[in-house]
Order: structure tokens, then C-alpha cells, then sequence
């Protein structure tokens, strides 16, 4: 085989890849009168996957979407612009990240939240002290496999957004609203976040 025709069909499969991947997100966002999603249809494809896929991952920044979407960089901001222009989906500057979240569903703790739900260290801290809130630092560190100062890092970025008290330890200052996040958005974060909603989900509910 030629490697033009080799680029080819590496070509068309990327592409159908992308395509179903757009569908799959597609099929969320044409759900939304059952799942409380964005309700545009202007036909677009992409826009019609983007508004599947940002409530069902809210808080993740540009590059997971662009890569989770298959789409190009260029692409995904045009449609990110127009989508944000037409009032379904905003977004925040988080650091070196912009996060997007569906259009007027989260205030703005639950934004920062969310964003340190998708850093992996800050969500390990969060898991780890929603399971045992009595935690030390220490402990932290051993649970997450990182070292103190990665820990001492995340709590102070936790507490700069109000969700942690270091005064006298590690606490959480919003436990519940924490454990709604992580219980509805589960899929969304990892393993560990999945296994922690199997044993909360039964006792609290959230809608923002």
C-alpha cells in the first residue's frame, strides 16, 4: 500500500472516530429536556456534541474538551465562541485554564469547585478528607501517593477558594455541597470519585 493511501485510511478512521464521538455527545444534548441540559439546536454537529458534553463534564478546561471531542483547536473555539455568544455555555479563567459550564447552572463556589474536582491532587485531598474528615497532612500524602509539599500546595490552593480551613488541620468548609459535586459529576473525574458516589449517593441530593 502507498503511504498516501495508508494517511488515507488512518485519515477516514480519525475521522469517523470523531464523528461518532460528536454523536455520542450529540445524543446528550438532545436529551435535555429529560437531563436539564442546554436546549439550542441550530443543526451544527459539533455544537450539537459541545452541548451534550459540558454538562455532563462541567469545570473542564479547553485542551480535555477539544481532546474529549476529537476536534481541532481553531474548531473548538469557534464553536465554544459562538455557543458562549448565544448564552448556553460560559466560562471562567481558572489560572492557566478556562473552564466552561452550561449557561447560569452554577454559582461561583460551585465553579471553583469544580475546577479543583478536576485537578487531581485538590480532588484527592477533597475525596480523601469527604471519606475521613480527621485526615492529617501526612495521612494525605500517603492516601494520594504525593509528597507534603504537593499536599501543603493543593490545601493552600483549596483554602484560597474557600473550601478549606487550615487552622486547626484539614477541614473542609463545604463538605455537603463538596459531596453533591463529586456525587453527581462522578463519571466524569475518576475511579476514585466513582467508588466515593456509590457509597454517598443514597444520602444527599443536589441540583444546582
Amino acid at each position: 500500500m502507498s503511504s498516501g493511501r495508508l494517511l488515507s485510511g488512518v485519515t477516514d478512521g480519525f475521522d469517523e472516530r470523531k464523528r461518532e464521538t460528536l454523536r455520542r455527545f450529540a445524543a446528550v444534548g438532545a436529551a435535555a429536556p429529560l437531563v436539564g441540559t442546554a436546549r439550542g439546536d441550530d443543526g451544527n454537529e459539533t455544537r450539537a456534541a459541545i452541548r451534550g458534553y459540558v454538562p455532563t463534564t462541567p469545570g473542564a478546561h479547553f485542551s480535555k474538551l477539544r481532546d474529549d471531542l476529537r476536534l481541532g483547536t481553531g474548531e473548538a473555539q469557534h464553536h465554544l465562541r459562538k455557543l458562549e455568544a448565544a448564552g448556553e455555555v460560559e466560562s471562567t479563567k481558572d489560572a492557566d485554564y478556562r473552564r466552561y459550564f452550561p449557561a447560569g447552572r452554577f454559582d461561583a463556589l460551585d465553579k471553583r469547585a469544580l475546577g479543583y474536582l478536576r485537578r487531581e491532587t485538590p480532588r484527592g485531598v477533597i475525596l480523601t478528607l469527604l471519606r475521613d474528615p480527621d485526615a492529617t497532612g501526612a495521612e494525605l500524602a500517603r492516601a494520594l501517593d504525593v509528597s507534603r509539599p504537593a499536599i501543603s500546595a493543593a490545601a493552600a490552593d483549596l483554602e484560597a477558594g474557600g473550601l478549606l480551613d487550615r487552622s486547626g488541620g484539614y477541614a473542609l468548609t463545604e463538605p455537603e455541597r463538596l459531596l453533591a459535586l463529586v456525587v453527581r459529576y462522578a463519571d466524569s473525574f475518576d475511579a476514585a470519585a466513582v467508588a466515593l458516589a456509590d457509597d454517598a449517593a443514597s444520602l444527599i441530593a443536589h441540583d444546582p
